[in-house]
């Protein structure tokens, strides 16, 4: 048997070997003018015949094509009548480029041993000859945010472009946030191997272990140069000074009150990563103006007796109570169907552009990165991308271009080398 898992995974290796992944694009050298599009803004507002004019990787201007008021001459001019021009789209809560292979062990560095590691570093293990990004940006989804996992504290996460030679061409905003698992404080009385009690101590335990930790941090925090550097403390200085963010993963009431509850005792910045019972704890996540991270639409609700489509209905219930969230896919290649799982409530009541706004300038507000990115506006960055189909449904989207600060994007990826691959063994015309 382990000779044949042994042989299987030579296999699927040996084709990701032999596949080859585009080069980095080389940086803007010429103007590029975009004309005749729907330009989707991503604050809401939509231009028809719409142009975006942009040069050495920021957009200079954006309107209709008859009042956008710049000389283009000397403009690389792309005419995208018919098109449409939207934001890049940017996934929360990923591991891309930290796991290559599920199965295989040793292409998987997301988690690191032990339980509390704010220390712990996501983006110097991002791997920017991963085969994945490349099928993820080929849905428009141009920034992530990748995530260490496992442990009560599993580390810092960054932002990172879907393009480069290496990590430090790929970060963005490194380490902008902390990662936090809040522990599950319900009793499992249907457990085989614990009892109510050892359940408590258990709970207690981590309880104790994160308030040891974070009241050391914060006194820490308040000694400008310590004689000695502790770098877990170190790594944490930022939830106190508000320069940094605490993620904390979290499903149900019990959790994300108590979570809620222990960030405003120790005055940091908390976002709710999850929040599968945010529709139940509105009132307290509008109070204390805390954003949330929904995880994928396309799933089940967490208890049997709710709604069938409440995963749906999660982003209309946040809409309307006047809450900051983006929708994200936790993993790494399902992160490509984000922008389908952002269309999905529009049929439960979001208007197309909200849908649009949970994955771009909604996403680009939590992460602190919305001066930058987000909306298609004069001054911000030209990651953008353009569409011979609408790019929330999966029966029309068709990303044509993709640029990353005005870098073109090349969209080729493993998937269209083996379609092609096949469809011309067959004698296949598309």
């Amino acid at each position: 048997m382990k000779n044949l898992f042994g042989i299987l995974f030579c296999v699927i290796f040996t084709g990701f070997v032999y596949s080859q992944n585009p080069s980095p694009a080389k940086d803007q050298d010429k103007p590029v003018l975009i004309s005749n599009a729907t330009v989707h803004i991503g604050n809401g507002l939509i231009i028809t015949n719409g142009a975006v004019a942009f040069t050495k990787g920021k957009i200079v201007a954006v309107g209709e094509v008859s009042k956008l008021g710049i000389d283009v001459a000397g403009y690389d001019k792309i005419d995208a009548q018919g098109k449409d021009v939207y934001p890049g789209f940017i996934a929360l809560n990923t591991i891309l480029g930290l796991s290559e292979i599920e199965a295989a062990r040793a292409t998987n560095d997301y988690a690191e041993v032990g339980s509390l590691n704010p220390d712990v570093r996501a983006i110097i293990a991002y791997n920017t000859d991963s085969k994945v990004p490349a099928t993820v940006r080929s849905n428009g989804v141009l920034l992530a945010q990748i995530v260490p996992q496992g442990g009560l504290i599993s580390g810092q996460s960054s932002v990172v472009e879907l393009d480069g030679w290496n990590w430090e061409d790929a970060a963005y905003k490194m380490d902008e946030g902390i990662h936090l698992n809040w522990p599950y404080m319900s009793i499992n009385r249907a457990s085989a191997t614990e009892t109510d009690e050892v359940q408590r101590e258990r709970i207690q335990k981590n309880l104790n272990n994160l308030n040891d930790l974070f009241k050391n941090a914060k006194a820490y925090s308040q000694i400008k140069n310590p004689a000695e550097k502790n770098l877990k403390w170190e790594s944490m200085r930022g939830l106190f000074d508000g320069s940094k963010k605490l993620y904390v993963h979290a499903y149900n009431v019990k959790e994300i009150t108590a979570a809620v509850n222990f960030c405003k005792e120790y005055g940091v910045k908390m976002v709710l990563v999850g929040g599968n019972d945010a529709w139940r704890t509105t009132d307290l996540l509008k109070e204390q103006n805390i954003p949330v991270v929904l995880g994928r639409s396309h799933s089940l609700p967490i208890r049997d007796d709710e709604d069938i489509d409440m995963p749906y209905k999660l982003p209309v219930i946040l809409q309307q109570a006047g809450i900051n969230y983006c929708i994200s896919i936790d993993g790494f290649w399902q992160v490509r169907n984000i922008s389908f799982n952002a269309g999905t409530p529009v049929a439960y009541g979001l208007t197309k552009e909200q849908a649009l706004m949970a994955i771009t300038n909604n996403a680009a507000k939590i992460l602190g990165i919305d001066k930058q990115v987000g909306t298609i506006e004069a001054g911000k960055d030209a990651t953008l991308f353009i569409s011979d189909g609408d790019a929330l449904d999966m029966r029309t989207s068709n990303l044509t271009q993709a640029f990353i600060r005005g870098k073109n994007i090349n969209l080729d990826n493993i998937q269209k080398q083996l379609y092609k691959k096949y469809m011309d063994k067959y004698g296949l015309k598309e």
